[in-house]
């Protein structure tokens, strides 16, 4: 369907922060619901977006759909939660995991014109993720899958994220020219999208063992922000790649500085129980990746009314990854989900 973007109802599904939609905002596209069941993540959203309202729903409940299907979405977004699928968390697939599936139903029973799924690297070699993709194609989507470098995309933070863009009766692959027009050559710097505005130059992002190191430099991208934020333990040993020796001046970034790097806004109200603010931020997908995105898909869409030819053939290599092969995991798309399987997780 041919129209102009700011034609379209736009849905945000899993909103959590609200990072996703916002970026898709900023791009020029009218976003009109969005919902959520993790009460923090909503009540951040509500301080902070006042242009749409979030609906507090479980969106495995079938009735969601009824609830979804009164906005007449046109285009549907969303992040299902990704920490079965995280390196942060267990490594096996089960109960959030399904929730990937859930969204992909839900794109099966409203049949948007568009779509787009995010999560992490990881996902994309997950059963969950192979079944969602087979119920889209059933559907009769073109698919394009791309795993985007943040820091390629606008944010100075090094986070690799799985997009996942469909178009109703459309072609495969169609957004990789444009992801790979503009990206970026090298890595967005903190200092090159904050200035001296943290008043620091070296800074403390706790890792996950002391076996990789925990000191960073503005002058270069920020490792991924996750949901946690720890002082700088007096047991830290350093670590052969620390920039600068252990110190007492080295210092954590803030709640608000890690939001900042989230790209939200300046004036986003981040006050609350620190332990939830972080892990809302945290989770989020960073405005300006989700910008970054949406841009593609205007360009995209904005050629299709020009009539400008479209080249779906582009060979891309790593941060970008194609979907190809679905018949390859068909063997996860009409297996059903069963206790035994979370059990010895093989959950999908």
């Amino acid at each position: 369907m041919k129209k102009l973007i700011s034609n379209y109802n736009v849905i945000d599904l899993f909103a959590g922060g609200g990072g996703l939609g916002l970026g898709f905002q900023n791009a020029g596209f009218r976003m009109v619901a969005s919902y959520d069941n993790w009460i923090p993540a909503i009540n951040f959203f509500k301080k902070n977006i006042k242009s749409h309202p979030i609906y507090e729903i479980d969106l495995e409940k079938k009735t969601s759909v009824e609830h979804i299907r009164k906005h007449n979405p046109d285009f549907i977004i969303g992040g299902p939660p990704c920490q079965d699928f995280s390196s942060a968390g267990k490594r096996h697939e089960c109960q959030r995991a399904n929730l990937t599936v859930v969204f992909a139903e839900i794109i099966n029973d409203l049949r948007p014109d568009l779509f787009l799924m995010e999560n992490v690297e990881r996902a994309k070699k997950s059963r969950a993720f192979a079944r969602a993709s087979g119920i889209l194609k059933e559907a009769g989507y073109g698919l394009t899958a791309a795993v985007l470098d943040a820091s390629l995309c606008g944010v100075p933070q090094k986070r690799k994220r799985l997009f996942l863009f469909g178009e109703l009766g459309g072609n495969d692959n169609v957004l990789i020219p444009y992801i790979i027009k503009a990206q970026r050559q090298k890595p967005m710097t903190v200092r090159e999208y904050l200035g001296d505005s943290l008043e620091v130059d070296y800074y403390y992002r706790h890792p996950r063992s002391y076996a990789r190191r925990g000191i960073f430099s503005v002058d270069e991208a920020s490792p991924t922000i996750r949901g946690v934020n720890r002082p700088l333990p007096s047991g830290y040993p350093g670590h052969p790649g620390d920039p600068v020796p252990v110190s007492s001046t080295i210092r954590p970034l803030t709640t608000k500085e890690r939001s900042l790097i989230q790209t939200f806004p300046e004036d986003f109200d981040v006050t609350g129980a620190k332990s939830e603010i972080e892990q809302v931020t945290g989770n989020a997908v960073p405005v300006k990746l989700a910008e970054f995105v949406a841009h593609r898909i205007k360009d995209y869409l904005t050629g299709k009314i020009n009539g400008q030819p479209q080249d779906s053939t582009t060979s891309v290599s790593s941060p970008f990854v194609q979907l190809e092969l679905f018949e390859q995991k068909a063997n996860y798309l009409v297996k059903p989900r069963t206790k035994n399987d979370c059990e010895s997780n093989l959950c999908f």
